[in-house]
C-alpha cells in the first residue's frame, strides 16, 4: 500500500480518537467520510460509495453537502450512531501546508440540540448510572434540550432499570468496568445507545450544579454525566438546572411492564400516541406543556394536597369558560422557550430565535392576568417569585430586525437605531445604491440604450451591461470593458469603481459590525436563563392543567375525592381511552366498589366482554387522579395508590428466551414481592399457561398469598370457574362478572359487570365472531355437549362415591373447598378423572398424598412453594 497523502494522515490521526462515531470530515463545502465509516454511512443514508485515488490504493469514500448535512446526522442519530464533527479550524488561504482540523462536536442521541431527531413534546434523556457498593446505583439524567438535571439512588438493579425506562432515555453512560451481562440487559430492555465514562472527579465550573447535593457518592453520578457533555458537547453547559435530587418513592411507582401494559403513552403494539391515555388528555397549547404533560402521567403523585390543589386550579378553569378560552389563545403564541434557552446557552441560536423568544415573552403579561382572574390560591402561588422577563423583551425589542433572516453572519438582524455605528454604514450602502440607480437611469438617457442596466455580482463587482446589437450606439472611449458575454458586454468607469469601494467597504464592516452585536445581545440574553426556565416551568404547568380541564369538560369527567386510605367507589366509571375509540353513546359504563369486607374481586365472564378493559379503567382513573386530572366517572371516591402492577395480556418473549407462562410468573412475582397494602394489583388469567390443574393450583395461591399476606386492593380475572368457591374461605374476596345473555342461538355481550360468578365463558361464541369455519363451530358445539352429558354423569358417579365415603367414616375436603358452592370447569377427560376417582380408594399411596395435600396450610405458602408441593405430591404418586 502507497504512503497515504498528508490530509489522510490528518484524518486517520483524528479518526483514532473517535473510533465509535462516524467521522464528518469537512473538505470546502461537503463532509466526507472514508474507509468503514464510508461503507457504513453510504448504506445506512442511502448515499452513494465512491473512492479516492486509484488502483489498490483506492479508499472507499462518500460525502453530504454541508448545508444539508442536518438531515443525514438525524438519521444515523435516530438509528442510535454517534457523530463527531470536524471542522476546518483555520482559513484555507492561510495555511501552510494540510489545513488545521479538529472535531469540535460529538453529536450523539442524548445530547442532539436540533434537528429532524427531536419530537417536540418529547424529552430527549441522557442518563448516567454508577454502581455502589452493596448492589446500590446511583442514576443522574439529563435533557441537554431543556437544562433539566436530575438524580437519584436505587436500592438494586431492577429499581435501576424500571426508573430509567420511565426516562425513555436514548443513550445511557456507565463506567467502562460495568458488568458484560448488566450492559446487555440495558440495551436489551431500554433499547439504547451505551457510552462509557470513568471519572468522577469533581468539575470546577460545574461545582455550583451539585452544591445542593449532600450525598458525595451522589455527586459522582452527577459529575461522570456532567464530564461525558463537556467532551462530547464542548460548549456552554450554562443552561443546566441545578441538579435536583429526587426519591423514586414521592411518586407512584408503576414497573416497566404496567407502563406498557395500561398504555400511558403509547399503544402496545403500534408504539403510537394515539390510542394511548397521553393522547386523550393532551390539549396542551405549547411543546414544552406536552413535555410535562408525559412525565405527570408516567409519575403520578403521591402528596395528597398537591394533588388536590391541581383539582381546585382545574374546577377553576372549568368554571370560568371565557377565562380557560383566553388562556388558550394567550398560550399558542408561546414558543418553547426552554428549548429556545438551551439554544441560546449552547451557542446555536438565531436571529429567528430570539424573535421568537420576544413573542413569547408579549404573552407572559397577559397569561398572569389571566391566571389571577380565576382567585386560585393554587395558580397564584405558582407565580410567586417568578419573574416576566419584560426587560429581556425590551432588548430584543429595541435590537433584533423582526423579519431577520436565518444566517447570522450576512446581515440584516439588527434594527436601525440600536447601533449609531451600524446606521452610519448603511446610510453609506443605501447612499451609494441610490448614486447606483441614478447613474443607471443617466446612462440611458446619455447613450439612448433603454436596455442598459447597471448590475452586481461578487466575481466582478458593480458593472454596466450592454447587449451586443446596442454596442454601436455607445461613445467611444465613455466606458472601460470589464467583461464579453455571448449576448452582451460588461463596462466600468472609474467613478463607478469608486463607489462600489464604498459600498463594499460598507457592506463589509456592517455584517462584521452586525455579527458582533448579535454575539452580544446573545450574552446578554444568558443571563435571563434561569428566570426563563423558572417561567417555562410555570407556563408548562397553566398548559398542563388547562389542558387537563378542556379535557375534562369535553369528556363529562368528575373530580376524584381522594383519601390517603381506604374505599374504591368509583360510579359509572368509564375507560378514557376505549370510549373516544368508539361511537359516543356506545361505552357501558361500571361502578368498582372495593372496600373492607372486598377488597379482592374475582372477575369471571365471556370472552371479549370486557374483563380487562374493566380492569386497566381503575388503573387509568387511578393514575389520572394523581396526576392532578378529573376522572371518567358521574362519582369517584378514590385511595392514593403507591404501586400498581398489571399482568395483562399474554406476550412471549422468545427471543431471551422465556415463554408466555415464564413472563407470567416473572411479572406476578415482582406484583407480590414489591406491593403493600396500600398498592393496587391487576392480574388477568394468571396460569393459563401451563396445564389445567398447575394452572388452577398457582392461581388460588396467589389469590389466598394476596388476601392473607398482602392486603392489596386486587382485580384478578379467570376462565377457572372453580375458582369462585373461594368467596365462601376467603372474607375479603367477592365474585363478579361481565355479564351476557344468549338470543336467537348467538350471544350479546352486555359489558356490564356485576356481583356473582359467571356459569360458562362462551368461547364458542367467540368463535363465531371471528369468523372460523361453519362446519368448525358446528363440531366444536357437537363436542361442547358431549363434554357437558359426561361432566353430569362424572358428577352424579362423585355424588355415589361421596356419600359411600360419608357412610364408612373416610369423608376427604376437595381441595378446591365445596364443589357445590360454584360452577364448575368441564373436565377434557372425564373418562380418565372417573377412574382416578374410583382408583383413590384402592390405592394406598394415593391416599397417603390426599392426607398429606389434606393437611397442607395453603393459605401460608407462596406461589413457589405451592409448586414444589404439588411437584414432591406427584412424584410420591408415580412412585
Amino acid at each position: 500500500m502507497a504512503a497515504v497523502t498528508p490530509m489522510m494522515e490528518q484524518y486517520l490521526r483524528i479518526k483514532a480518537q473517535y473510533e465509535d462515531a462516524f467521522l464528518f470530515f469537512r473538505l470546502g463545502d461537503f463532509y466526507e467520510l472514508f474507509y468503514e465509516d464510508a461503507k457504513k454511512a453510504a448504506k445506512e443514508l442511502e448515499i452513494t460509495l465512491t473512492a479516492r485515488g486509484k488502483g489498490d490504493d483506492r479508499i472507499p469514500m462518500c460525502g453530504v453537502p454541508y448545508h444539508s448535512s442536518d438531515q443525514y446526522i438525524s438519521q444515523l442519530i435516530e438509528k442510535g450512531y454517534k457523530v463527531a464533527i470536524c471542522e476546518q479550524t483555520e482559513d484555507p488561504a492561510q495555511a501552510k501546508g494540510v489545513v488545521k482540523r479538529e472535531v469540535v462536536q460529538i453529536i450523539t442521541p442524548g445530547t442532539v440540540m436540533e434537528g429532524y431527531a427531536l419530537q417536540e413534546k418529547e424529552n430527549n434523556y441522557l442518563l448516567s448510572v454508577t454502581p455502589f457498593e452493596g448492589n446500590e446505583f446511583g442514576l443522574a439524567g439529563a435533557d441537554m434540550t431543556t437544562g433539566e438535571l436530575m438524580v437519584t439512588t436505587l436500592a438494586d438493579f431492577e429499581e435501576l432499570i424500571n426508573e430509567m425506562a420511565g426516562y425513555r432515555p436514548r443513550e445511557v453512560i456507565v463506567p467502562s468496568t460495568f458488568s458484560e451481562e448488566k450492559q446487555q440487559l440495558l440495551e436489551r430492555r431500554l433499547h439504547v445507545t451505551l457510552s462509557f465514562e470513568d471519572h468522577t472527579e469533581p468539575v470546577e465550573e460545574a461545582a455550583a450544579l451539585v452544591d445542593g447535593l449532600s450525598d458525595g457518592k451522589i455527586k459522582e453520578t452527577c459529575y461522570q454525566l456532567i464530564r461525558y457533555l463537556k467532551q462530547t458537547t464542548k460548549r456552554s453547559l450554562d443552561h443546566l438546572r441545578p441538579a435536583v435530587f429526587y426519591l423514586p418513592q414521592e411518586y407512584m411507582s408503576m414497573d416497566v411492564h404496567s407502563k406498557r401494559n395500561l398504555e400511558l403513552v403509547e399503544t402496545l403494539r403500534e408504539k403510537k400516541k394515539q390510542g394511548s391515555l397521553l393522547w386523550v388528555l393532551d390539549r396542551t397549547e405549547t411543546a414544552m406543556g406536552g413535555r410535562m404533560l408525559k412525565q405527570w402521567i408516567e409519575r403520578p403523585l403521591l402528596n395528597r394536597q398537591t394533588v388536590e390543589k391541581r383539582h381546585e386550579l382545574v374546577g377553576a378553569l372549568i368554571d370560568r369558560f371565557f377565562e380557560r378560552e383566553a388562556l388558550q389563545e394567550q398560550l399558542q403564541g408561546v414558543y418553547d422557550l426552554e428549548r429556545l434557552s438551551g439554544r441560546v446557552a449552547f451557542g446555536n441560536v438565531n436571529g429567528r430565535d430570539l424573535i421568537q423568544l420576544k413573542k413569547s415573552l408579549e404573552k407572559v403579561p397577559d397569561i398572569f392576568e389571566t391566571v389571577k382572574s380565576l382567585e386560585s390560591s393554587f395558580g397564584n402561588s405558582l407565580m410567586e417569585g417568578v419573574g416576566d422577563c419584560q426587560e429581556l423583551r425590551r432588548l430584543l425589542e429595541e435590537s433584533i430586525e423582526e423579519d431577520c433572516p436565518v444566517s447570522i453572519t450576512e446581515g440584516g438582524l439588527i434594527k436601525d437605531g440600536y447601533s449609531e455605528q451600524l446606521d452610519d454604514y448603511r446610510n453609506a450602502m443605501r447612499n451609494g445604491k441610490a448614486w447606483i440607480a441614478a447613474l443607471e437611469k443617466q446612462e440611458k438617457e446619455i447613450t439612448g440604450i433603454r436596455s442598459l442596466k447597471v448590475g452586481f455580482n461578487k466575481v466582478f463587482g458593480y458593472y454596466i451591461e450592454v447587449t451586443k446589437p446596442n454596442l454601436p450606439q455607445l461613445p467611444e472611449g465613455r466606458y472601460e470593458r470589464k467583461q464579453t458575454l455571448t449576448n452582451a458586454e460588461r463596462f466600468i468607469t472609474e467613478e463607478l469603481k469608486e463607489k462600489e469601494a464604498l459600498i463594499l467597504e460598507a457592506e463589509e464592516k456592517s455584517e462584521k459590525l452586525e455579527y458582533e452585536l448579535f454575539m452580544k445581545i446573545r450574552e446578554q440574553v444568558k443571563a435571563f436563563i434561569r428566570p426563563l426556565q423558572q417561567l417555562a416551568n410555570v407556563i408548562s404547568a397553566f398548559d398542563v392543567l388547562q389542558s387537563f380541564a378542556e379535557v375534562a369538560e369535553r369528556n363529562r369527567y368528575v373530580k376524584p375525592e381522594l383519601k390517603a386510605e381506604g374505599e374504591v367507589d368509583i360510579r359509572d366509571g368509564r375507560h378514557p381511552v376505549v370510549e373516544k375509540m368508539i361511537d359516543e353513546g356506545d361505552y357501558v359504563s361500571n361502578d368498582i366498589l372495593l372496600k373492607d369486607d372486598r377488597e379482592l374481586l374475582l372477575i369471571t365472564g365471556p370472552n371479549m366482554a370486557g374483563k380487562s378493559t374493566y380492569m386497566r379503567q381503575l388503573a387509568l382513573i387511578s393514575i389520572m387522579a394523581q396526576t392532578g386530572s378529573y376522572v371518567p366517572a358521574s362519582e369517584a371516591v378514590l385511595p392514593v395508590f403507591d404501586q400498581i402492577f398489571t399482568r395483562i395480556g399474554a406476550a412471549d418473549d422468545l427471543a431471551h428466551g422465556q415463554s408466555t407462562f415464564m413472563v407470567e410468573m416473572l411479572e406476578t412475582k415482582h406484583a407480590v414481592s414489591k406491593s403493600t397494602r396500600n398498592s393496587l394489583i391487576l392480574l388477568d388469567e394468571i396460569g393459563r399457561g401451563t396445564s389445567t390443574y398447575d394452572g388452577m393450583s398457582l392461581a388460588q395461591a396467589i389469590i389466598e398469598y394476596i388476601h392473607d399476606e398482602i392486603g392489596a386492593k386486587t382485580l384478578f380475572s379467570t376462565h377457572y370457574h372453580e375458582l369462585t368457591s373461594l368467596e365462601n374461605k376467603l372474607d375479603r374476596l367477592k365474585n363478579v362478572h361481565v355479564s351476557a345473555k344468549e338470543e336467537d342461538g348467538s350471544v350479546v355481550f352486555l359489558h356490564k359487570v356485576i356481583d356473582g360468578a359467571a356459569d360458562r365463558s362462551y368461547g364458542i361464541y367467540v368463535a363465531e365472531l371471528a369468523e372460523l369455519p361453519d362446519k368448525l363451530i358446528s363440531r366444536a358445539k357437537a363436542i361442547l355437549k358431549e363434554f357437558e352429558q359426561e361432566q353430569s354423569d362424572l358428577k352424579e358417579h362423585k355424588n355415589r362415591v361421596a356419600e359411600e365415603s360419608i357412610q364408612s367414616g373416610q369423608e376427604r375436603t376437595s381441595f378446591f373447598g365445596n364443589e357445590e358452592a360454584g360452577p364448575q370447569q368441564l373436565s377434557l377427560f372425564p373418562e380418565e378423572a372417573e377412574a382416578q376417582e374410583a382408583s383413590r380408594q384402592l390405592n394406598k399411596s394415593q391416599e397417603k398424598v390426599l392426607s398429606q395435600l389434606s393437611s397442607a396450610n395453603l393459605l401460608h405458602i407462596t406461589p413457589i412453594e405451592a409448586i414444589q408441593l404439588l411437584d414432591k405430591l406427584q412424584r410420591n404418586l408415580n412412585n
